[in-house]
């Protein structure tokens, strides 16, 4: 059976992970988020989440943005390959649906998962 866990592997932790990222990663944007993703040497994929105070002013706001990540990361683990992703977020998204973020995510999911099967026949 498949695990839906979201646990300390599944996630960037220290400022070098991030670092890492953010040295020639490849992009994938959507009108509410951009993630930079680069490939790590792990079967699994890894999440990081940066949601800055400038974009969304209220803790209320940027907590249930980033359980929205978490949950549709944890859904979709699978189907992502060996890469670190870092979420940003682009603008003041504060007043979006759950349901709105939920579905350009997935659509983030499956552009990553494309661009990387893509890069590795390149």
């Amino acid at each position: 059976m498949v695990s839906l866990k979201f646990g300390r592997e599944l996630r960037l932790l220290t400022p070098s992970q991030f670092d890492n990222v953010f040295q020639l990663p490849f992009r994938v944007s959507s009108p509410l988020f951009t993630i930079l993703a680069k490939t790590n040497n792990l079967p699994h994929a890894r999440l990081g989440l940066t949601i800055a105070k400038k974009r969304v002013k209220l803790a209320v706001q940027r907590n249930r943005i980033k359980r929205c990540v978490r949950n549709s990361f944890r859904l979709h683990q699978h189907e992502l390959p060996g890469v670190d992703l870092v979420l940003m977020v682009k603008g003041d998204i504060s007043n979006t649906a759950n349901d709105e973020l939920q579905k350009q995510l997935e659509k983030l999911w499956r552009k990553i998962a494309r661009q990387y099967t893509a890069s590795l026949l390149a």
